[in-house]
């Protein structure tokens, strides 16, 4: 087993570098919800072609990226935010971390520039796991946990390196994983 870490609602979920499931391929996940019954997370690094702008008419000018947080129903619109100051609203997942709130207050909140980029995230669909899935899925070494990162993390809007710096958060141990091709023929 490559990660020893148990994961908990908060945790971070990252693949192990040749995993083939498109879905998940150098992902970066965030569990807002781990559960007995199951469990829900948002991949932070898989952008899409959508600003938030696109999505939501009434907020023309917002030109928030959308990220695609999973294949469970894409028609959905999640966030995930740290203005619970001003929003008032929102699940905790950790820290200064929360998941979805009122999204009425939020818009008005967007109107009148009072969201910055690094302070939310939109995601369209999300990740979605039975009960003891990713347990199972742990330990086939699809995933490591990690639980003790900085959450500025989350908002980095980089997908192309934000796989391989929360692999090097894990620590010297797990650092040269980062270096390893996408396909492993080109070692």
């Amino acid at each position: 087993m490559i990660s020893p870490i148990q994961p908990q609602t908060g945790s971070l979920l990252i693949s192990e570098p040749f995993m083939l499931d498109p879905n998940f391929k150098r992902s970066v996940v965030l569990l807002t919800e781990l559960e007995t019954l199951g469990s829900v997370g948002f991949v932070l690094n898989q952008k899409s072609e959508f600003l938030l702008s696109d999505l939501i008419s009434d907020l023309k000018w917002a030109d928030f990226p959308v990220f695609i947080g999973g294949p469970v129903e894409k028609d959905s619109l999640h966030f995930v935010h740290r203005c619970y100051d001003r929003l008032l609203s929102g699940a905790k997942i950790k820290d200064d971390l929360f998941w979805g709130g009122n999204f009425h207050d939020l818009k008005i909140l967007i109107e009148n520039n009072e969201i910055k980029h690094d302070e939310i995230k939109f995601f369209v669909g999300y990740s979605g796991w039975s009960s003891g899935q990713i347990d199972a899925e742990i330990l086939d070494n699809a995933w490591m946990a990690s639980n003790a990162y900085d959450t500025e993390l989350v908002f980095v809007e980089d997908e192309e390196n934000l796989w391989r710096e929360a692999i090097i958060g894990l620590g010297p141990k797990y650092a040269h994983i980062a270096n390893f091709p996408e396909d492993h023929r080109w070692n």
